[in-house]
């Protein structure tokens, strides 16, 4: 393993949306990086860019045992339809399941440790042998993403972009009907935020994305993007060998075409 050299935080967030993930999955982390997505309502931009530049970049999907079977489908409709090569979905363990939530239930008792054991721990595995990845929050959701920056440090030192950060629903809104992309079958049926069917409800007139996410309970998030900062700061991190990737049957992905310095006006 080796310290290579990776630009201080004010640089990144000097740029723009497609210039970020052009550097970060081609220049700073070719073949150690990987894309998080919970293939949900907001889900299609992020994989739409991901794939016009990188489309064998590894998508990691944590398949909890308590999704919508909308959102199942969904990912399988947009891994065919962006020709997405390495969709690798995440399944907690069986034992460690078994062990603090036998009746399925531990959800109601306690969602910080239902999420641990199905989503936190699973993806915490799945990342090891990468350097960094990337995910979409985004400053509108509110709360703990209000000051979102473009690049962070998770707690286990590994980097971690947040591309879309300065992006607005309008934003989203307008890409994707640029790009005739798929919506997520449940927009239309009222949710903004979709996660676990036990823990995700419709939004309701004048809320946040996420305020259907967890009702009626203080927790915010799921707990798989706690950060800190360090290494970036001394413009340092530290890089080993590419793992194999899955490639094989591996089409080129949609384009998106030159990108203007803000591909729209993002609310800050």
């Amino acid at each position: 393993m080796t310290a290579v050299p990776f630009p201080l935080r004010p640089e990144i967030e000097s740029l723009d949306t497609h210039a970020l993930l052009t550097l970060a999955l081609t220049e700073w982390f070719p073949g150690r990086i990987a894309l998080v997505s919970s293939f949900g309502i907001e889900s299609a931009v992020l994989l739409h860019l991901v794939a016009g530049i990188a489309p064998a970049t590894p998508v990691l999907f944590l398949e909890t045992g308590k999704l919508f079977g909308e959102t199942l489908r969904y990912r399988d409709t947009l891994t065919e339809t962006l020709g997405l090569c390495d969709v690798r979905t995440l399944r907690p363990d069986p034992a460690a399941v078994a062990a603090v939530d036998g009746d399925g239930m531990l959800w109601q008792r306690d969602a910080d440790a239902c999420c641990r054991v199905r989503k936190v721990e699973p993806l915490g595995e799945a990342l090891t042998g990468f350097d960094a990845w990337i995910n979409g929050r985004k400053r509108h959701h509110g709360g703990t993403r209000a000051a979102l920056p473009q690049g962070e440090q998770d707690i286990d030192g590994k980097i971690k972009f947040n591309p879309l950060a300065r992006w607005s629903r309008a934003d989203l809104d307008a890409y994707a009907a640029r790009h005739a992309l798929p919506a997520h079958p449940l927009a239309e049926e009222g949710f903004a935020s979709v996660g676990c069917y036990t823990c995700s409800t419709r939004a309701e007139a004048g809320e946040n994305a996420r305020d259907g996410r967890w009702r009626g309970q203080a927790k915010t998030e799921c707990g798989i993007s706690s950060t800190r900062w360090g290494a970036v700061d001394a413009g340092l991190v530290t890089r080993g060998w590419p793992p194999d990737l899955v490639t094989r049957g591996c089409r080129p992905g949609p384009r998106p075409g030159a990108m203007p310095q803000t591909p729209f006006s993002f609310s800050r």
